[in-house]
């Protein structure tokens, strides 16, 4: 391998090595660089409240007061509400791609890569200007007042068209286009013979996508759904838009509170002193919270791996 030093190897294989390895340490460097910023500048945060901090429901500035439970639940719920929808539709769009004539899959699937094109601050605006109403004058009241959901526990009867609701189906919106593009590659690994096997003893278009093709590419399903996940966790404009901006434990879908990296942004500003702390500290959970989630899913997939007597 290029890597191993020989008698023959000249300098140039030396120095591509050499710039390799390097190359290989940089994300490691910059991480490492991320968390000493943010541990560094949260210090005073926890010194002053402890590991409480992360517990506590107070966010109140004009007492010094503060808490970031509030905000790990929002950044908790939007997200799970996103990957939740996208990855079921993204799962269908993906097949539907796949499988489509070439002259509807193709200009459909440029289109939705496009997507991911479009800055997240244009979907906050379009999501504060068009989805918000339509939330607040249709989908709202529909779930609420007609399908009754309104009287179910953490729905609540009161809209205004904003929330977590709305948060969440426009990083849904954000995301799809991420798992969708990861999925496609995944079906079109999937071995032909083993789909016209499948149909030639009468499974149904459903059974070859849930037996054959679902089962065949499920690591890659997964990446795809973590990718999402791990954009959908840290997003900022789009959240801040639509999500209301209030430091309160979620209490309903319907109502209004704040995400990590929304509250980082409607406040480091201004910060100054303990705020500031709090805010790096925030950051750090943030850090930390998709660092969680990536390790998880590694495990997992190496678990599944090992399963399914793959190494």
């Amino acid at each position: 391998m290029f890597y191993q030093f020989g008698k023959k190897e000249n300098i140039r294989d030396r120095m591509f090595m050499i710039l390799t390895l390097l190359c290989t340490f940089i994300p490691l460097v910059v991480a490492a660089g991320f968390f000493i910023l943010l541990g560094g500048n949260s210090v005073e945060a926890f010194r002053t409240f402890g590991f409480k901090f992360i517990l506590s429901t107070q966010w109140d500035p004009v007492q010094q007061l503060y808490g970031a439970l509030p905000a790990i639940t929002g950044t908790l719920v939007t997200t799970v509400i996103a990957v939740g929808i996208a990855a079921p539709l993204g799962f269908i769009t993906a097949l539907f791609l796949v499988n489509a004539p070439k002259w509807l899959g193709y200009p459909l699937s440029q289109a939705l890569d496009l997507l991911a094109a479009i800055p997240s601050i244009i979907y906050g605006m379009w999501g504060l200007f068009v989805l918000a109403p339509v939330m607040q004058d249709y989908i709202q009241p529909f779930l609420a007042d007609t399908l009754y959901l309104g009287k179910v526990p953490f729905f609540g009867e009161d809209y205004n068209g904003f929330g977590f609701l709305t948060a969440g189906l426009i990083l849904a919106l954000m995301i799809l286009p991420y798992i969708c593009a990861v999925m496609r590659d995944v079906f079109r690994m999937t071995p032909a013979p083993l789909q016209e096997a499948a149909y030639g003893i009468g499974c149904t278009s459903w059974e070859v996508a849930s037996h054959i093709i679902l089962r065949y590419g499920i690591r890659g399903i997964f990446g795809a759904v973590f990718i999402g996940l791990g954009r959908a966790l840290g997003e900022t404009m789009a959240v801040l838009f639509v999500i209301g901006g209030i430091a309160e434990l979620p209490t309903s879908l319907f109502g209004s509170g704040t995400t990590i990296a929304a509250t980082l942004a409607n406040n480091f500003n201004e910060a100054d002193g303990l705020l500031r702390s709090v805010l790096f500290a925030l950051g750090l959970i943030l850090m930390l919270l998709s660092l969680s989630v990536q390790a998880v899913a590694q495990l997992y997939l190496k678990n599944m791996d090992r399963k399914r007597g793959e190494k």
